[in-house]
């Protein structure tokens, strides 16, 4: 029985339980990224972009970010089809800064931070490759920032287990359903919001506060 009641607890707790019905399908245009001196695009994924998107909105210098689909090769993919495991994507989070207040490094520090990167395709009860755990470059200085902070964090053996997280090359990014932007300020006192995200944000609070708005 008390097995049973665990296997429904993590049940409930997941990303894709929490999504009561799926939506029409939309038509979407992938995104142009544009980059210049004063504007720079990251994009991560790390579990449920739902945690991910609420954690950044926070940073300094993060003027926008927004949840969406990235690395997979379905066109234009729902979010049944990204949940399915078949299209590919990754739930991701695109993160439009200004490098001139935060730096990229400052990032990636808050990305490995805030999620687990050493769980294959899992982020606690989030199982699934579009949970996996992603770093998409624009540029290959950002490629070098990224395999550099990782090796970084290797040597100085912050976790116990091998570092996952992939460094790949961005594909088109394609915007998440309506429904899934801005979710936790929309949704902040349901039960996955409450359980899962608002102890991520916490820790953001208590470790990052100077780097937070």
């Amino acid at each position: 029985m008390k097995y049973l009641l665990l296997i429904c607890f993590f049940i409930l707790q997941s990303c894709h339980s929490q999504e009561g019905k799926f939506k029409s399908k939309e038509f979407k245009e992938p995104i142009v990224v544009k980059m210049n001196e004063n504007l720079e695009v990251a994009t991560f994924a790390g579990g449920c972009f739902w945690c991910t998107e609420a954690i950044f909105l926070e940073v300094k210098g993060v003027s926008k970010v927004v949840s969406g689909y990235i690395g997979g090769k379905t066109k234009n993919p729902t979010y049944s089809e990204v949940c399915s495991g078949t299209s590919g994507h990754a739930e991701a989070i695109q993160i439009t800064f200004n490098p001139k207040e935060v730096a990229y490094e400052d990032l990636l520090e808050i990305f490995f931070g805030t999620h687990n990167p050493t769980t294959l395709n899992r982020q606690g009860a989030d199982a699934g490759t579009q949970y996996r755990s992603e770093i998409f470059y624009y540029s290959l200085e950002q490629k070098e920032k990224a395999e550099n902070y990782i090796q970084l964090i290797t040597k100085e053996k912050l976790y116990n287990d091998p570092i996952v997280t992939q460094v790949t090359s961005a594909t088109e990014f394609y915007l998440a359903e309506e429904y899934h932007q801005d979710y936790y300020s929309q949704n902040s006192l349901q039960g996955y919001c409450q359980m899962v995200i608002a102890p991520k944000l916490e820790k953001l609070r208590k470790y990052y506060k100077s780097k937070l708005k």
